[in-house]
């Protein structure tokens, strides 16, 4: 699976070591950045990580941040962008069977690598429910503003 990855400095340690776990398992990762744990501003790297999942050049995205707030208001800017900020594997799950979440988004100062690490693994193989979820997704979809 093509997955974009991005974050900004603070969660570049942890991207790293994700990035590298999931090439390993065989994902084609696309990296937006950063790419160092430089200070930098995480609106551009949350954006980068929708568009390049809205643009069908990813099929999902993985963003971090410090506390993965404002990293996953970023993301959610994108339309056609479901981003879910997690904090525990029950919400990973939630938010793809639920929400059918095309981004996972995590605060690298908030979890352990290990957490992490459990988190993707299970909105990774965690299946979109459908149903009624679908009928939600929809209404999510036509909101306009």
């Amino acid at each position: 699976m093509k997955i974009a990855i991005g974050c900004d400095h603070a969660g570049y340690e942890l991207k790293e070591k994700v990035k590298a776990k999931m090439a390993a398992a065989g994902h084609e990762m696309i990296d937006v950045g950063t790419d160092s744990n430089e200070s930098v501003d995480y609106p551009k790297f949350g954006h980068a990580v929708g568009r390049t999942v809205a643009d069908g050049s990813a099929e999902r995205g993985i963003a971090i941040c410090g506390s993965g707030i404002g990293i996953s208001i970023a993301c959610n800017k994108v339309p056609g962008i479901r981003a879910a900020l997690c904090t525990s594997t029950e919400m990973a799950e939630m938010c793809r069977r639920h929400n059918n979440a095309n981004v996972i988004c995590m605060g690298a100062r908030m979890i352990s690598e290990e957490l992490a690490f459990a988190m993707i693994d299970t909105w990774m193989t965690t299946e979109f429910e459908g149903g009624k979820h679908e009928r939600r997704i929809n209404e999510l979809d036509d909101i306009n503003f």
